[in-house]
């Protein structure tokens, strides 16, 4: 499925060390599940929440949610042991940290396929410190298994030395090339975490922010965020009635050969029907999702 096509509204990042989140992922309305390895678990217990992961992905029960496991770093104490893991486990894609070059893409991709993983298997990037966005561009054209960016807009921010504000200027430079550079690559990118879960209406306003930058979705970390994410990145009934009407009156014009079509006062070009087709194609992949939960 092409990576603007697949949902991927929400996604959140769950411990690996914590049994009952990895339970209670199985019946979250989540788009996608990052089952983490790195920063949320402690050093001492890594070991066993790599086990816990493989275990619960085993066990099944996701239904059709995306399952990405967050590897830590392949030349920190962990890494090689992580991806031996997760590359045979079932789960869709691994989550490569701190990505600063596409060497290390490649360095994964190689270990990947050593490891057993099979040949649908993605490898997702975080982008998250300044060399990272700096060489972003570099890293969308590893090619291979790559798919998607997530940005890590915390650590991003504290190595800028920048603040967390509600309307985030410090961090849309960034956030723009990365949406550059994996569109140019023809590659997914979800936005990172908002911070407060106090503040409902500063994540309505990320997440809009978000949307009108053009990723695909959220980075969350905590459940209760989850239906705001796939409301603010989900086309509205609006959007997709006006898109099959553009796509309906775009046919009948070309049918009767003309190359121009107006819509509700508005000139409807090639550019214009084909951001239709991918929202409505959004849209029944979305109820496509919801249903099979159901």
């Amino acid at each position: 499925m092409p990576a603007s096509i697949r949902p991927r509204r929400s996604v959140l990042y769950m411990p690996g060390s914590n049994a009952r989140a990895l339970e209670k992922g199985r019946a979250l309305p989540a788009d996608g599940l990052i089952l983490d390895l790195e920063d949320a678990v402690a050093p001492d217990a890594k070991a066993a929440a790599r086990d816990q992961i493989g275990t619960a992905i085993k066990a099944g029960g996701y239904g059709q949610r995306e399952l990405i496991i967050r590897v830590n770093a392949l030349d920190s104490e962990w890494g090689e042991a992580d991806v031996a893991m997760a590359a045979p486990s079932g789960a869709d894609a691994i989550l490569l940290p701190k990505v600063e070059s596409a060497d290390q893409v490649r360095a994964l991709d190689k270990l990947m396929t050593a490891k057993g993983a099979p040949a649908a298997m993605a490898i997702w990037c975080m982008i998250e410190t300044p060399l990272g966005v700096l060489r972003s561009a570099e890293i969308a054209a590893a090619g291979g298994r790559l798919a998607c960016f997530v940005m890590g807009t915390s650590d991003l921010a504290k190595d800028l030395q920048a603040s967390h504000t509600r309307e985030r200027l410090p961090m849309l430079t960034s956030l723009g090339l990365c949406v550059l550079a994996a569109r140019a690559y023809g590659l997914a990118i979800l936005d990172g975490v908002h911070l407060d879960l106090n503040d409902d209406a500063g994540f309505a306003e990320s997440c809009q922010q978000g949307r009108e930058l053009g990723f695909d979705g959220k980075t969350l970390i905590h459940p209760k965020t989850i239906e705001a994410a796939n409301r603010a990145f989900a086309p509205s009934e609006a959007e997709l009635d006006f898109s099959r009407r553009i796509i309906q009156a775009h046919a009948e014009a070309a049918a009767a050969g003309k190359g121009v079509v107006v819509v509700d006062g508005r000139l409807i070009e090639n550019l214009h029907v084909e951001n239709a087709r991918r929202l409505v194609a959004l849209g029944e992949a979305i109820a496509a999702l919801e249903q099979g939960a159901s």
